[in-house]
């Protein structure tokens, strides 16, 4: 943080944002919390249950083929809804984490819907 708790670079703004969304979002067993994570090369997806404090199904794009990274986003929603239904979920609440709904993040949640997850 910096000076008297006022954030001053993107990370530190984009955890205040993602604290702000969290306040109002919360995964249940019956409809878990899909987060995203963005880094510079890759993008990381999680089902959360926050009521059990566990992770359900985690994919990352280090295991999806190549391609443009907003592709390899989408093949990363589409292959956690597979997972998901593998593991009987098909609701979930979608968690930006901060993120502009917007490009990757976009993708992503627009792959997880294509697998069948409904938000």
């Amino acid at each position: 943080m910096g000076r008297i708790g006022i954030p001053r670079t993107r990370a530190e703004k984009r955890q205040r944002r993602h604290l702000r969304v969290r306040k109002k979002l919360s995964g249940t067993p019956e409809r878990p919390r899909l987060v995203v994570y963005r880094s510079l090369k890759h993008i990381y997806a999680q089902l959360v249950d926050d009521v059990a404090q566990r992770t359900l199904v985690t994919v990352s794009s280090h295991t999806v083929g190549e391609g443009k990274k907003t592709d390899k986003s989408t093949a990363v929603g589409r292959t956690l809804a597979e997972r998901a239904k593998g593991a009987g979920i098909t609701r979930v609440v979608f968690d930006r984490a901060g993120y502009k709904y917007h490009g990757r993040v976009k993708a992503v949640a627009d792959g997880a819907r294509e697998g069948g997850l409904e938000f």
